[in-house]
């Protein structure tokens, strides 16, 4: 007989689960959240739209997250990490590293611990929402008959983030920058010789699926080329690059072939030509180039829309010397800036205005939008935001902590209501002492104040703070 998964306390636990402060009751209605711990936030956000269709239950949401930290500060979180070193990595100051993907849904979709939990949920619900950062193949919890996704369709995400596929599809519907698709490094190598002299200012070079600058780099020779790509296999987009100064993103939910809301527009912040650090709010377009980013990000949510695409998406852009709006991509998926956009909206539309995460159930559910959804246009209010994420190039060791701060939500609602000038805070910090591997996220500032200045003095401060937290080590 299979061990119990539910202690007599409620807490659950299980041989797969490397920590777990989540403790079962069953008189509450809940939802799983599957993806990394920086889009916590959004939960609450989602719990309050269920608990308006469930007023008869409490509703709580179970955070199954990758992230291998010293100590949580967040309740209901479970743990499941396959490429952990030991179920007491992080806890006993071992080496810690960031999970991909892939491999953390295929553990969650296989977790033993997660089904028998499920079974006890659905046993007193008729449905399980799964809500995911990312709609990805390896989730396969909701074969399950009682569990959903509650978000867009895991096939129509993948072939929509593909470049190649938005470079094929786009093209007559939004301003694309010049391209063609290579197939092979052979062909790669051939052609980006033959465009160097006419794209002089650099060749953008991309896989067809890429993120955060991996798998992806603005090549300034051929040498670049070759030594940045090495698989012999695959296809890749190459574009000309365009040098500018701002890269708008623009957050957005889609809900049919037709409806598209504006969520709001950033300016993301980039570091060696495609390594994305942080966003900051509000952009510095103007008002014909945020109309231009409007329409163009519409245009492509009505593609997505007519392809059965439902929910949050992203587009980024960037404007060149001269002005011009030009399209880079669609992220099929909620992005880094949908909690500092949902604070923003809580704050800056009407009091019971639908909130990001009721738009995409909405959009999911029934492909309409909720009656009292409002645009925030250009306004934001006094709320000025910027984000940044500490994400190391070279091995590390931690050797101090800042504690997680969980008032994000309430710093955006005081800055709007000008009790507070400037507020930041630091999240996610992994902890000490522990190892830890390149391209892990060691931790994240937030910063919301009334002015630009203040929140970059705010943004700054928190930086400051994150750098005393480390030392860098040589790799094995």
């Amino acid at each position: 007989m299979p061990p119990e998964i539910v202690g007599p306390d409620g807490l659950v636990s299980g041989e797969d689960v490397v920590f777990s402060n989540f403790r079962y009751d069953p008189a509450c209605y809940y939802f799983f959240y599957i993806g990394e711990q920086k889009a916590y936030g959004l939960n609450h956000f989602l719990a309050e739209t269920l608990q308006r269709r469930h007023p008869e239950r409490q509703v709580r949401f179970v955070a199954i997250i990758p992230d291998l930290c010293v100590q949580y500060y967040e309740r209901n979180i479970m743990v499941i990490n396959p490429e952990a070193d030991g179920p007491a990595a992080a806890r006993t100051g071992g080496t810690v590293g960031r999970a991909r993907i892939a491999s953390f849904m295929a553990a969650v979709s296989s977790s033993p611990t997660l089904r028998r939990l499920i079974d006890r949920i659905l046993a007193g619900q008729d449905e399980l929402y799964l809500s995911l950062f990312e709609s990805v193949a390896e989730m396969t919890l909701d074969e399950i008959p009682g569990v959903s996704l509650l978000g867009p369709d895991k096939k129509v995400a993948r072939h929509w983030n593909s470049k190649l596929v938005q470079f094929a599809e786009l093209c007559g519907i939004v301003q694309l920058v010049d391209g063609e698709i290579c197939h092979g490094r052979q062909e790669l190598l051939a052609r980006t010789a033959a465009l160097r002299a006419r794209w002089q200012d650099g060749i953008f070079v991309s896989a067809a699926y890429s993120a955060a600058g991996a798998n992806s780099a603005v090549t300034a020779s051929q040498q670049e080329v070759a030594g940045r790509f090495p698989a012999e296999e695959g296809d890749y987009l190459i574009s000309r690059y365009i040098p500018h100064e701002l890269d708008p993103t623009v957050l957005a939910v889609v809900a049919n072939a037709e409806d598209v809301y504006i969520a709001g527009i950033a300016d993301q912040h980039i570091v060696d030509g495609n390594r994305f650090v942080g966003s900051s709010f509000p952009s510095k377009v103007t008002a014909s180039q945020g109309e231009e980013l409007r329409r163009q990000t519409i245009a492509a949510g009505r593609a997505l829309g007519r392809a059965g695409y439902r929910g949050i998406f992203g587009c980024d852009y960037l404007i060149d010397h001269q002005g011009k709006v030009w399209f880079l991509e669609i992220n099929a998926r909620k992005q880094g800036t949908t909690f500092e956009f949902c604070c923003t909206l809580e704050n800056s539309l009407p009091p019971g205005s639908p909130s990001l995460l009721e738009l995409e159930y909405h959009a999911v559910r029934h492909g309409i939008f909720p009656p009292g959804a409002m645009d925030m246009g250009e306004g934001g209010g006094r709320l000025h935001w910027r984000t940044y994420n500490h994400k190391l190039t070279t091995m590390a060791e931690t050797t101090a902590y800042i504690p997680q701060n969980t008032r994000e939500r309430e710093s955006f609602a005081r800055v709007a209501a000008g009790e507070l000038a400037m507020d930041y805070v630091v999240v996610e910090h992994l902890g000490a002492p522990l190892t830890v591997r390149p391209g892990t996220f060691l931790a994240r500032v937030i910063a919301a104040a009334e002015s630009h200045d203040k929140v970059t003095l705010g943004l700054f401060q928190g930086m400051a703070q994150i750098r005393q937290t480390y030392k860098e080590v040589c790799c094995p």
